[in-house]
């Protein structure tokens, strides 16, 4: 099951929904970086995460807490987003929506402000911990849009037109268990990252 031939085999399979998740993350950051109507709705997003990096920035050891927040703030939502995919794969897709809009919303508020704050926001503020952490989400949704099918497809099977669907469910959860351990070992390495590198390279 954790062999790393089968895992990426595995996950070549799930190329479709991968593309799908990507288009999906890029669609929301064009409207959030393009549409002013939903400006309100993402400075709310933006202010609930600046109300709680205040609260962990007066703590005694802010960088562990920055760390450990963003760790369990990030392993929780993708493993809760691949399994919620059961719901007909709408919530990771939201989740992808939703994240898209935020970071097109950063970007185009960064590049409204120059180059140089662009270039700070995107190569230093973004780039390091968002190599691992954006294809985690990415394929923690992919992963969520599959079960979604599965459980459609379920539905099919419930009438008898699908023997076996039982089985593609059990196959695909023990399936998810070595990709849940990449999305933690992928999610620590871009908190680590995010609460020291990233924080090192702002304050330059």
């Amino acid at each position: 099951m954790f062999a790393w031939r089968e895992l990426t085999s595995h996950m070549k399979s799930m190329k479709h929904y991968l593309a799908f998740s990507t288009i999906v993350l890029l669609a929301g950051m064009v409207v959030g970086g393009t549409n002013p109507v939903l400006d309100t709705f993402i400075r709310g997003q933006i202010d609930g995460l600046r109300q709680v990096a205040e609260t962990i920035d007066s703590s005694a050891n802010p960088t562990i807490g920055f760390m450990v927040f963003i760790f369990f703030n990030n392993v929780i939502k993708s493993i809760l987003v691949m399994y919620l995919g059961a719901l007909f794969g709408i919530i990771p897709i939201l989740f992808l929506a939703v994240n898209g809009m935020i970071l097109g919303y950063f970007v185009s508020q960064a590049a409204a402000q120059g180059g140089d704050v662009l270039f700070t926001i995107v190569v230093k503020g973004l780039l390091p911990h968002g190599i691992l952490e954006i294809p985690a989400i990415l394929i923690a949704c992919a992963y969520g849009m599959r079960f979604g099918k599965i459980i459609f497809q379920g539905i099919g099977a419930a009438f008898g037109r699908r023997p076996g669907w039982g089985k593609e469910v059990e196959r695909f959860i023990i399936r998810t268990v070595p990709i849940m351990v990449l999305l933690v070992v992928m999610l620590l390495a871009a908190a680590v990252i995010e609460s020291t590198f990233t924080v090192w390279l702002l304050s330059k």
